[in-house]
């Protein structure tokens, strides 16, 4: 396998005549990381990911994979695959024919071809599937040969447009771990496009939420995300003013106060709505000021003493919960 490259982006821009997609993003992937860029449709995420492939031109800025600028670059001279989202396997070959694919293209002889789709098909735990063909397989193992045919090329760096939108939920959290046990084990750079809070905080090393340019670990950008946008993405936290400031507090921070500690409350609140969720239960709350807040709290606490629609509460949090932002986005 090829030695892992960093990615390197110095504000890229793309545009499509008018329409500005991609605005002098500037980003560094170190080599051997998994980066997912998170955003929502329309944020350029996937635009980003076809400039680093070579499948679009860099209308502005640079790209470097490892110490070469590669913006007029072919796709192939790039050391990167791509993994596209419907997968694009040829209906009329077996799974091992479509794996080794580019490598017949490439002229390299059959014997060869079909050792090193085996040796590729065992590493996403297909080959039991080699000679079945597409209309066969599940949504979930169709997809782990995608992946075997873009690993076959050797690339040091392998790019990902929504891999997992078309599974079901199941196969989606069961496809993750796959993921990240693949990256792992050939411990090149991938660089996955999502729009899924979860499957990001859930793969990546490296977070780059789009729309605001915040780049961090997943921990970070949850628990110090920069900006209203960010806090509002990642989800799970409430914004409110407090004290002159605007700031940002994870749900499960915010404290439903019982009755004997109302005095220490921070603001008063109507419970506007309440959902299970097994684990743990969602309080909706309308404050007196006309905030939206939530709070979170564990199954048995909640139900410990539960709490109905239209209830009067008091909420407060611990200071040092508190994440200040920025007023910008």
């Amino acid at each position: 396998m090829s030695e892992a490259q960093t990615v390197e982006l110095a504000a890229v821009t793309k545009r499509y005549g008018d329409a500005l997609a991609v605005d002098a993003i500037s980003l560094k992937i170190p080599a051997g990381k998994y980066c997912c860029l998170l955003g929502p449709s329309g944020c350029g995420k996937s635009s980003t990911l076809r400039m680093i492939a070579g499948h679009e031109d860099v209308t502005d800025g640079d790209i470097m994979i490892g110490p070469r600028v590669v913006n007029d670059d072919p796709p192939a001279a790039r050391g990167t695959a791509m993994m596209f989202q419907n997968y694009a396997l040829f209906p009329h070959l077996s799974v091992a024919e479509n794996v080794a694919f580019s490598l017949r293209m490439k002229g390299v002889a059959k014997e060869e071809r079909r050792e090193r789709a085996a040796h590729t098909l065992e590493l996403v735990s297909m080959t039991e599937f080699a000679d079945r063909t597409p209309q066969q397989l599940s949504g979930g193992q169709q997809q782990r040969v995608a992946l075997a045919r873009a690993l076959m090329t050797d690339p040091s760096v392998l790019l990902l447009d929504e891999p997992l939108s078309a599974l079901d939920p199941f196969l989606r959290v069961r496809m993750r771990s796959e993921l990240r046990r693949i990256q792992a084990e050939l411990g090149i750079t991938f660089i996955h496009v999502t729009h899924s809070q979860e499957e990001a905080m859930a793969l990546a090393d490296l977070v780059v939420v789009m729309n605001d340019g915040q780049a961090a670990p997943p921990r970070e950008i949850y628990n110090a995300p920069r900006t209203p946008f960010v806090a509002r993405f990642i989800g799970g936290h409430n914004i409110l003013e407090d004290e002159g400031r605007t700031i940002t507090l994870r749900a499960d921070d915010l404290s439903i106060l019982p009755d004997a500690r109302a005095a220490e409350a921070r603001r008063r609140a109507r419970v506007s709505e309440i959902e299970y969720r097994g684990p743990d239960v969602r309080v909706g709350l309308e404050t007196d000021a006309g905030e939206s807040l939530t709070a979170v709290m564990g199954e048995r606490t909640f139900f410990e003493s539960p709490l109905r629609e239209g209830s009067e509460v008091a909420l407060g949090w611990q200071p040092e919960a508190a994440h200040e932002l920025s007023r910008d986005g």
